[in-house]
């Protein structure tokens, strides 16, 4: 076991508040990779370093040149990350950590674009979608159980897509790379006069790798924000709209996989996908006074999907039942943020908040006959046709406490409470969600510093899991059905930050997380399987150094574990001891940047990730390993004009996503089913800064 009891690093770190030592005043567990423009201000909302977790940034200079389908793809470069790459169509995967996988059952990661939640309804992530490489500003991770500021889907962290606010450019960047996939984007920042703003504009085209794999997409995007001659106020509105119309190539069997990866079944033909998001919202930063600073948001998400899919080839009776669907989602969101934050003193801060977010959801999913194929102009059953809202109210209290230069406390609550219900429109069948009551979450930080250049931080914080989907258990149908308690994660960690040398940064840090009840929970095909007690662990080793003014290097290496504790199957097979499934043991990275002329700039990158069970019973095998290098080159023409040149899965080693579910196949009919990824791929780019 990582540690004996949840509340040991706490001690450790407590008893260490006791030493002697020089009076260096308390730090952080933040590590930044690139070039980052934020700063702990003594105005303004508190930042993430506060939270006193374990904390990592990548800058705009090692975002803005990467060749990416998707923009959770740059996540890739940051430690402890498991990407899960399904690649089919607009349905293309997602990043996660500490140890919660992306298959969609177990969504445990938070996500905010510029403070603005951004998960659908089931916790998926498909809203990062909408944005592109050269918007961005910042990527933010924030690990952990002990950040008060978020609830819902707020499991294992978050994560911030924080995109550019302000300043003077004219930037775009044209590329063009293997399966003819062409990109445009273009960002232009004006500001003057108090007001700023920002527009965005960026179109990707693609044949895919894979036979009928074609995806065309586009994002507009703007800022306007006005500034008070003081800049004691700031306020303003950001606007998005996003549209993808995908091909699907369908999951092949290891057989065809193995024969040719890059064929597509004839059955999936007329599979596809067309997604559409839009995101609103007003922002309102104020400084009251010197000690008084408020925050408010007003959102508004909207999640629109047609998802066309088949998954069986036959029509033997038996796999009749198999899916041939088509799924509608049409999701909104409407919300608001408030945060308020009191610095007494510089021994005593506090800061508080509330959300509200209402959501008014439709899901729809019909299945079709047999046909290769399938037509979906005829469906032949109607599974869902479901109406239903979700409601989430919650506040939040912490304080910042330093008694002394070295030591630095943080103390918090949260509550969540959470209302709704759900018509079933084919049937007129009503329910009402769960009542979880008032979900209590507290939370506990703390870092020491043993001297200028060592932070030794620790936690412990307790989060939640509740159910997703439009039906039961989430929401009950029948006075008999069983109550889902909500899940309760309790987290916690200790970790050292240290610097080797001036010009490096290094973290080492246990972390466990012991959850109750937990659920994996597949709203869209209907499947709730209970994990009972689950515990996951870990260690995060991961450094950073400028070895010269040409050379930079990074690194990163974790470890983790996910298991289950007490659970059954519906046929009564314990789970106890099993790994939860499509969770790899090891992930790591590697990276470095030589400057070898005042104009020419190399990279290499490498991700390795191990492999896992793919199944709840461990009983179908581990896949999913990957190793794989990026290659890259920038040179600079002027100031002004550069080109890129990339080589991505630089050993063209074959790579695959791995997918089983056993939920919906008659007995002895599932199988692992495979998602080819792309061998060596070449990207040329044209940058200009006007």
């Amino acid at each position: 076991m990582l540690f004996q009891q949840n509340l040991w690093p706490l001690a450790v770190a407590s008893t260490l508040s006791c030493l002697h030592g020089h009076a260096t005043a308390a730090g952080d567990a933040v590590i930044t990779l690139g070039e980052v423009k934020v700063a702990a201000d003594s105005n303004g909302p508190l930042p993430a370093s506060s939270l006193l977790t374990s904390v990592d940034l990548l800058g705009a200079d090692k975002i803005e040149d990467q060749n990416v389908n998707n923009s959770w793809e740059l996540l890739g470069k940051m430690p402890g990350i498991q990407l899960t790459e399904t690649r089919m169509g607009a349905e293309s995967g997602k990043p996660t950590f500490r140890a919660f996988n992306g298959e969609g059952y177990i969504n445990g990661i938070k996500v905010l674009i510029d403070g603005i939640p951004s998960n659908v309804n089931s916790g998926n992530q498909r809203f990062i979608d909408m944005i592109f490489p050269l918007e961005l500003d910042y990527i933010e991770v924030v690990r952990g159980t002990n950040d008060p500021r978020y609830g819902l889907h707020n499991i294992g962290g978050n994560l911030q897509f924080a995109t550019r606010q302000g300043g003077n450019y004219n930037d775009s960047r044209f590329s063009y790379g293997s399966h003819a996939t062409r990109e445009v984007q273009w960002a232009l920042g004006r500001e003057s006069g108090g007001l700023a703003q920002n527009y965005f504009i960026a179109k990707q085209d693609s044949n895919g790798y894979r036979q009928h794999s074609a995806y065309e997409k586009y994002t507009l995007g703007g800022k306007w924000f006005v500034s008070s001659a003081d800049q004691s106020v700031k306020a303003g509105v950001v606007a998005r709209l996003y549209s993808n119309q995908a091909q699907e190539p369908g999951f092949l069997t290891a057989t065809q996989a193995a024969n040719d990866p890059r064929q597509s079944g004839a059955h999936n033909a007329n599979d596809g996908d067309s997604r559409d998001m839009k995101q609103l919202s007003a922002h309102l930063d104020w400084q009251i006074t010197p000690q008084w600073q408020t925050s408010q948001k007003v959102y508004f998400n909207h999640y629109s999907d047609d998802r066309r899919v088949t998954f069986s080839n036959s029509a033997a009776s038996s796999l009749n039942n198999l899916p041939r669907q088509r799924r509608f989602w049409d999701e909104n969101q409407t919300g608001w943020l408030g945060t308020m934050t009191w610095r007494a003193s510089p021994a005593l801060v506090l800061d508080g908040g509330l959300n509200v977010e209402r959501q008014k959801n439709l899901y729809q999913r019909y299945r079709f006959a047999y046909a290769r194929p399938t037509n979906f102009s005829q469906p032949t059953t109607t599974s869902n046709d479901d109406q239903y809202s979700l409601n989430n109210v919650g506040a939040y209290l912490q304080a910042i406490l330093q008694p002394t230069a070295q030591l630095k406390l943080v103390p918090g609550l949260r509550l969540d409470r959470f209302s709704g219900d759900t018509l079933v429109r084919n049937t007129g069948a009503r329910g009402s969600l769960q009542d979880y009551g008032w979900i209590k979450q507290p939370k506990l930080s703390l870092v020491y510093s043993l001297d200028a250049h060592t932070s030794l931080y620790a936690n412990w914080g307790r989060s939640f899991q509740i159910l997703t989907g439009s039906r039961a258990p989430a929401y009950l149908m029948t006075a008999s059905q069983a109550q889902f308690a909500p899940s309760l994660n309790t987290g916690s960690e200790i970790g050292l930050k240290f610097k080797p040398t001036p010009q490096s940064d290094a973290r080492v840090a246990l972390w466990r997380q012991e959850a109750t009840n937990e659920v994996a929970n597949m709203p869209s095909t209907g499947t709730t399987v209970g994990l009972g007690q689950t515990l996951r662990k870990g260690l995060d080793l991961q450094a950073s150094a400028r070895v010269s003014p040409q050379l930079q290097l990074w690194a990163s290496h974790s470890l983790q574990e996910a298991k289950v504790l007490s659970a059954f199957t519906a046929s009564g097979v314990s789970l106890a001891g099993k790994e939860v499934f499509a969770t790899p043991r090891r992930i790591s990275t590697v990276g470095l940047e030589y400057l070898a002329h005042e104009k020419l700039r190399l990279g290499l990158q490498g991700r390795a990730q191990g492999d896992y069970f793919i199944d709840d019973l461990n009983a179908q095998g581990k896949f999913g390993a990957l190793l794989t290098f990026d290659a890259s080159a920038r040179y600079t023409v002027s100031p002004q004009v550069s080109v890129d040149f990339q080589i991505k899965n630089l050993a063209n080693r074959r790579q695959a996503y791995v997918w089983y579910d056993n939920f919906f196949w008659p007995a002895g009919s599932a199988q692992p089913m495979y998602s080819p990824g792309a061998g060596r791929t070449a990207f040329v780019a044209l940058n200009l800064k006007l």
